[in-house]
Parts: structure tokens; sequence; C-alpha cells
């Protein structure tokens, strides 16, 4: 069995009821989901603290729904490929008991202080961006869930305080982006 087909030799690639260029916006921020998953999926791989890897894992799922959610025009989804409001408030508990074991400076910290903090800091960029395009998206009426928007949003929140949890429990104080220089 070959692994691929072919038919994107043109350029074109599906959705799931119609074929688009693979320049399309909506094929775009699939890709920067993808690109978001794997991202986490390096994050996750360095972490050290076990409890964060599992919500990890879950927010990985949640993006593959969400890019199968995106990938069928609006006529053709089933309501089962539609995230639920649930998700964003798994999100919101998750960040809360990370949070819970986090003392943060009010100021803005340097990532990269370990090395999970810092796979985790690139993946919160790379969900931003794909939240960026979301939001352009969304406003062109291309986003049919509002929760997509919510999700993202909250997901990048739990990948910042999920970096400094693992820089703190590592050094035990964050490098602060205001200090003094060499």
């Amino acid at each position: 069995m070959r692994i691929y087909t072919a038919k994107g030799d043109n350029g074109s690639t599906d959705l799931l009821g119609e074929r688009v260029g693979k320049d399309d916006p909506r094929i775009d921020l699939i890709g920067l989901l993808d690109e978001s998953t794997s991202s986490i999926g390096l994050g996750r791989a360095h972490a050290t603290i076990e409890p964060w890897r599992e919500m990890l894992i879950q927010a990985q799922r949640d993006l593959y729904q969400i890019m199968a959610e995106l990938a069928f025009v609006d006529h053709l989804r089933p309501d089962a490929y539609r995230l639920p409001a649930e998700r964003v408030a798994w999100l919101e508990e998750a960040i809360a008991t990370i949070e819970a074991t986090v003392s943060l400076p009010p100021q803005f910290v340097i990532p990269g202080d370990t090395v999970a903090g810092a796979a985790l800091d690139v993946a919160r960029t790379v969900v931003r961006r794909a939240e960026r395009l979301a939001v352009h998206l969304d406003r062109a009426g291309q986003i049919p869930n509002p929760e997509i928007l919510r999700y993202l949003n909250r997901l990048s929140s739990l990948l910042f305080i999920a970096a400094r949890a693992e820089d703190l429990a590592e050094t035990g104080t964050p490098r602060l982006a205001r200090g003094e220089r060499s």
C-alpha cells in the first residue's frame, strides 16, 4: 500500500466535500494546527512533570478534532466533529491546575531556561499563529464553530503556564526579560 496518492501534484487537495488549492487559507490553518500538535509533541517529549504530559496529549487530541472539523465543508460536517464547549472548559481547568503550582512575576519571562520549557514556548507561538489565521478566517465567515477560537486562545495559555512550570521545577526562578545587561 502506498502512502501517497499523487492527486495533489497539481497543487490541489481535498476538503471533505470539495477540491481546493493547497494555498487555500483553510488548508493553511489545518497545516498550522498540524504544526501546533507536532510542536506540542516535542514539548511533551521533553516535559518532566508527568500530569502535565497527559494534559498535553489531551490537547493534541483536541487539535486533531479541530482539524477534522475544519476538513469538512459546512453542509457535510457531522455534528460529532464539532469541538464542544466542554473542551474549552477542560482547558480552563487544566490551566488552573498548573497555575496553582506556579508563582509568576508580574513581568515578561525570557523563554529557554529548560529544553522542555523552551519547546512548550515554541508550541505556544505556533498555536498563536494558528489562532491569528483562525480569527482572519472567522471574520471571513469560514470558521463554523466559535469554540475553535476560544480553544486556541486558551491552549496558548496552557502552553505558557506549562512552560513556566517546567522552567521553575528545574531553575526555581524565572529569567526576567527586564534585567541587567552586560
